[in-house]
């Protein structure tokens, strides 16, 4: 089924799975793998991610209040593991992977899905982790033909086709036309 919401389709490729979020702070940037990565709002579109204080990009994204959250690929599997199981107190993880800059700073790996740039706006203590609510600033495609398994499958069961936005204030409508 295909959606015609641009940010539907765009919210349509976080499912339950496997992301690489990058945060910068000045000119530090740095990635890791996390798993626990939700939509929680949408009207206006919020993430949640939870991240474990003891990571490395911790203070860069406490202290920048930005990330960017990428959608990996059914057939990156190295890249999390790679992102997940380095640490930045040892190497520099993006200088093996193209990247750019979101618009908030933050990296996002070229050669995702998709990604997600996120402002937080709250966060809060959860067990080990802490949980970060943001909301989306910004996002779009990066792969026209990769899919995850994705909330676009189900239709439009929760009747969000009217609740969300049509545009993300300057990013490309997720169309594969043109790429």
């Amino acid at each position: 089924m295909r959606m015609k919401n641009p940010v539907k389709r765009l919210l349509a490729t976080l499912t339950q799975g496997v992301y690489v979020v990058g945060v910068g702070q000045g000119g530090l940037r740095d990635a890791f793998t996390a798993s626990a990565v939700m939509q929680v709002s949408i009207r206006p579109p919020m993430l949640a991610l939870a991240v474990n204080p003891a990571n490395a990009s911790f203070p860069l994204l406490v202290e920048s209040g930005v990330f960017a959250v990428t959608a990996l690929r059914h057939d990156q599997c190295a890249i999390a593991d790679f992102f997940g199981t380095h640490s930045a107190r040892d190497e520099n993880k993006l200088a093996a992977v193209p990247w750019h800059a979101a618009p908030s700073g933050a990296p996002v790996l070229d050669e995702g899905v998709s990604f997600f740039d996120c402002r937080v706006v709250a966060q809060h203590p959860a067990g080990d982790h802490v949980v970060f609510l943001a909301e989306m600033t910004g996002g779009d495609f990066l792969q026209g033909h990769a899919r995850p398994l994705r909330y676009d499958e189900v239709g439009n069961m929760d009747g969000s086709d009217e609740l969300l936005p049509w545009h993300l204030g300057g990013q490309g409508d997720g169309s594969e036309e043109g790429r």
